[in-house]
């Protein structure tokens, strides 16, 4: 039997493939107040700003290329039985052809109905405009967890997390809870691997945790090489 490899991913491998990270160190996101476009609140006194920073969205994601770490954990499924766990709301890592992977914070490729919780969650490639309903005459909205709003996919993740072979994290600041809690749910005999150019402070962790302070397209393929070493 394979062994398991969760992988918690974040916007650092992403941005490698050219998708601005979270946001820019003035807290703006694309010249935005994130509250802007990323709340409820937000949504309710400007739809129309909110659907147009996400058709942006959309639009790059259809020009930009998964790179060699996103690559190398989808070849990495030859040898483990890989779960990705991700932040991202891209479908990088689904292009390169990674077969088990969770967003925690919704996908810009799919809409849902503005009802709590949504009726209806519908595949969506292209803009997104006021006037745009589901079957039930309800604007849709992106499907993206705002800020303030629960994560549905948590305790799918939690599960995952807990029946963990090797646990790897990728491309994150930690600062983003839920999510940065993730790796706690870990058995402590897990070893942990910690992927960043920067890695941030880990505190209070149990386990066996290497930090490989690299950015992803390097840092994947040497993880890679540890982990068939162990087999």
């Amino acid at each position: 039997m394979m062994k398991k490899l969760v992988v918690l991913t974040g916007a650092g491998i992403s941005a490698e493939s050219g998708i601005k990270t979270f946001r820019d160190a003035d807290g703006l996101w694309e010249g935005h107040d994130v509250m802007e476009v990323a709340s409820y609140d937000g949504w309710l006194r400007n739809k129309t700003l909110v659907l147009d920073f996400y058709n942006q969205r959309r639009r790059q994601l259809h020009e930009v290329k998964p790179n060699l770490g996103h690559y190398t954990l989808a070849e990495l499924e030859n040898d483990f039985d890989v779960h990705i766990i991700t932040q991202n709301v891209d479908n990088l890592h689904e292009q390169a052809v990674s077969t088990k992977v969770l967003h925690l914070h919704g996908e810009l490729l799919k809409v849902r109905s503005d009802r709590n919780p949504p009726l209806q969650i519908l595949d969506w490639s292209s803009d997104l405009n006021l006037g745009d309903f589901d079957s039930d005459g309800n604007q849709l909205r992106p499907h993206i967890v705002w800020f303030g709003e629960a994560v549905p996919a948590l305790d799918e993740a939690v599960e995952i997390v807990e029946t963990a072979d090797y646990l790897a994290v990728i491309g994150t600041s930690l600062q983003v809870y839920p999510a940065a809690g993730l790796m706690h749910y870990a058995n402590r005999n897990v070893p942990m691997f910690y992927i960043d150019p920067k890695p941030a402070r880990i505190y209070d962790l149990q386990n066996p945790l290497e930090v490989i302070p690299m950015n992803a397209t390097d840092g994947v393929p040497f993880l890679k090489q540890k982990l068939l070493g162990f087999r």
